[in-house]
């Protein structure tokens, strides 16, 4: 294959730490400085530490047999597993290890490149301003417009989908959501004060969605972006949307340009997302709050507790959005938050149907959407709300999907996601509360693990939440949740269903004010105070058909340094793992195996992609595959047979950076600019990854 990664691997000092391993930088430009503002939940709803309810008496009674049966469990769990490192399958090497997953691990760095394991090759699919469009031009960084940006690949690409094309086989459709700009490492002389509409402009057309045909070499795995096809699309601030579902017209989302409340130019902060069966790719809008101004103004106090839940406060906006466009100044356009917030659906086979925002998924900081298909043909929709302290979901739809190609199967299909329940998340750990005493030492039953309910909020016009109409629980979710005693959870980010089980994996990044005071102890799901490395929860529903009301859950992994005794690696042996910090996105490959990016590592090094297997010996072995250039965070993931394609997004992105003095030389090499790209990691001779 054909590589375009600059081979010099330039070491450049670590960013200072802001929330876990986060620059400040990042922090502000990302999400608006959010562990910098009062957590936005200030509900006192039990946190499910207080909701383990058997009686001392009780346990007392049927305590020592339990936890001799259990605990002897735990302990051939954990002989197996060691009897497994024996016998080739530890994280040093691959021999004996499970099929997709036999590399060599890669060490952990601070190099300012694309680390993968030998036997491997990169290669850079597109960047930030490649050209996407017919006529749009090459990337100058000097020279940028609002019209070139509008035909070229958006800035900060996270989320990935990598699809067959509908009509060549040797092509690939890849769609790329584009979550924030970095104006200080976009432009150069950036006066954050002091913006220029055309800065503003450009910024507006770097955020959205990008849909880019791929040719693929058969012979090498190269991506090779197809400029100008007929599917390829920018979707940007500006781009037109339809409000579908139950809350569309509602009165909660009129402005002065939609009288009806049905229509919304652009999408926001597009995180993480995730692909129906039927070929659609949902997108989360996460962090939008901090595009509006003027919530500090609001008087009225029922609609500035709204805007504070979901943390709108102060005056200016960072960017200023609002001195160019009236709807991001919340005087004058008070309903325009409402519009977004929501899980946006795109067809990228089908460039002339209008994206939609699907609000009876809900609205708050949806990082991302795992589907699945019920065994009844039903669709079940997985979300996390990514904050601290915030809450897990799951949508079921009414209607049954339709199979096949066909135009009525497709059309019906686009809308399953508008009519079906809403449900938030209750979690109850089965150990005793004095045994989750905040440091991570696992109970006296061997595992952090319980049982759960799904509390519905909503079915179409009717609201199960006492005092709320149901477009009220569309619109102010988080408020629905507070008020029925959600479990409150360390920033549940992506989700993602095994095709394989259908068992959940739910990606919990950090929460630096657990135990802190006024705020959640410890609990089960959530066992450490203070929490910089997140954990990985395993759902597994109770009704196999994942439509039930019921599940049993587990934590994976708890995130960590191995050699911290409060981390835990689903009892593998803790000395031949890599070492992983904050979780983030999370995927499949083909076999069955879990793959995780992490965002913000709080141990010193890179941010990567890591393996683990989910069942047998081999269980909880985490193998890291590969790590990305300093300041910058893994996103996608795609893992499929032949391909890993990750998103390095904000490379360079260190406190200090800036477009004069840039953090990283990644990917173009020295005396370049950063810019977020796509790389494409295949196996030397396009075999098999992990094979």
């Amino acid at each position: 294959m054909p590589e375009n990664i600059p081979s010099k691997r330039r070491k450049l000092p670590l960013f200072s730490s802001h929330l876990g391993g986060r620059a400040a930088m990042t922090c502000l430009y990302r999400c608006g400085n959010a562990c910098d503002h009062p957590v936005p939940n200030e509900s006192d709803n039990p946190y499910f530490g207080d909701v383990v309810a058997q009686a001392v008496s009780r346990r007392s009674l049927f305590r020592a047999g339990v936890v001799a049966s259990v605990t002897a469990g735990a302990a051939g769990a954990l002989a197996g597993s060691a009897a497994a490192a024996e016998n080739g399958t530890q994280a040093s090497g691959h021999g004996g290890a499970r099929t997709g997953l036999r590399f060599e691990p890669v060490e952990p760095n601070t190099d300012d490149a694309v680390t993968i394991p030998e036997g491997y090759e990169q290669q850079i699919v597109i960047r930030w301003g490649d050209p996407v469009l017919e006529g749009a031009p090459e990337f100058d960084a000097d020279s940028q417009t609002p019209e070139s940006q509008a035909g070229q690949f958006g800035y900060n690409n996270d989320y990935l989908a990598l699809l067959a094309h509908p009509e060549n086989r040797r092509q690939k459709v890849l769609v790329s959501n584009h979550e924030y700009s970095d104006e200080p490492l976009m432009f150069p002389g950036y006066d954050g004060d002091n913006p220029t509409q055309e800065q503003v402009e450009i910024a507006w057309a770097a955020h959205g969605l990008s849909v880019v045909v791929l040719d693929e070499d058969r012979r090498t795995g190269a991506l090779t972006p197809v400029v100008g096809n007929e599917l390829n699309r920018r979707i940007t601030v500006s781009s037109e949307f339809t409000v579908s579902g139950p809350a569309a017209g509602s009165d909660l989302l009129k402005t002065s340009a939609d009288a009806e409340g049905t229509t919304v130019f652009g999408t926001l902060n597009n995180c993480a997302g995730g692909m129906t069966p039927w070929g659609t790719v949902l997108s989360g809008e996460e962090n939008f709050n901090q595009y509006f101004a003027n919530a500090g103004q609001v008087t009225d106090p029922v609609a500035k507790a709204r805007l504070a839940r979901y943390g709108l406060s102060g005056d200016a906006s960072e960017r200023k959005w609002e001195q160019f466009d009236s709807r991001f100044d919340l005087l004058q356009e008070p309903n325009e938050p409402n519009r977004f917030g929501w899980i946006v659906e795109l067809d990228p086979y089908d460039p002339d149907w209008t994206p939609q925002k699907r609000t009876a998924l809900g609205r708050f900081k949806h990082e991302g959407a795992g589907p699945r298909l019920a065994d009844d043909g039903r669709v079940v929709v997985y979300m996390g709300d990514d904050e601290r302290f915030d809450y897990f979901y799951k949508f079921v739809s009414d209607n049954k999907m339709k199979s096949g190609s066909g135009k009525r199967a497709r059309e019906h299909n686009r809308t399953l996601l508008d009519e079906g329940t809403l449900y938030v998340a209750k979690f109850t750990g089965n150990s005793p509360a004095a045994e989750i005493d905040g440091t991570g030492t696992l109970p006296s039953d061997g595992a952090f693990d319980g049982t759960g309910e799904w509390i519905a909020l909503a079915h179409g016009d009717e609201s199960f939440v006492d005092g709320m109409s149901a477009e009220e629980v569309y619109v102010f979710t988080r408020e629905a949740s507070d008020k029925v005693g959600a479990t409150k959870m360390d920033r549940p980010e992506d989700v993602e269903p095994s095709p394989k089980t259908g068992n959940v994996y739910i990606a919990l990044t950090n929460n630096s004010q657990r135990g802190t005071s006024g705020k959640a102890a410890a609990d089960e799901a959530n066992p450490r105070n203070a929490n910089k490395h997140g954990q990985i929860v395993e759902l597994v529903e109770k009704n196999r058909n994942a439509t039930g009301l019921s599940f049993n859950w587990n934590l994976l992994l708890v995130c960590g340094d191995p050699e911290d005794s409060s981390t835990y690696f689903g009892g593998f042996p803790k000395d031949q793992v890599s070492p992983i910090s904050c979780p983030d996105n999370v995927a499949f490959d083909p076999h069955g195996n879990l793959w995780i990016s992490t965002d913000g590592n709080a141990l010193g090094t890179n941010d990567g992609l890591f393996s683990v297997p989910l069942k047998g010996e081999s269980r909880g072995q985490v193998k890291q595959f590969l790590t990305v250039p300093v300041g910058a965070e893994t996103c996608g993931p795609v893992v499929q047979e032949r391909h890993v394609l990750v998103a390095a997004q904000h490379p360079g992105e260190i406190d200090g950076a800036s477009f004069e003095n840039p953090g990283s030389e990644w990917p173009d090499g020295p005396g370049s600019i950063p810019r977020p790209s796509v790389v494409n990691v295949t196996k030397r001779g396009f075999g098999r990854i992990g094979c």
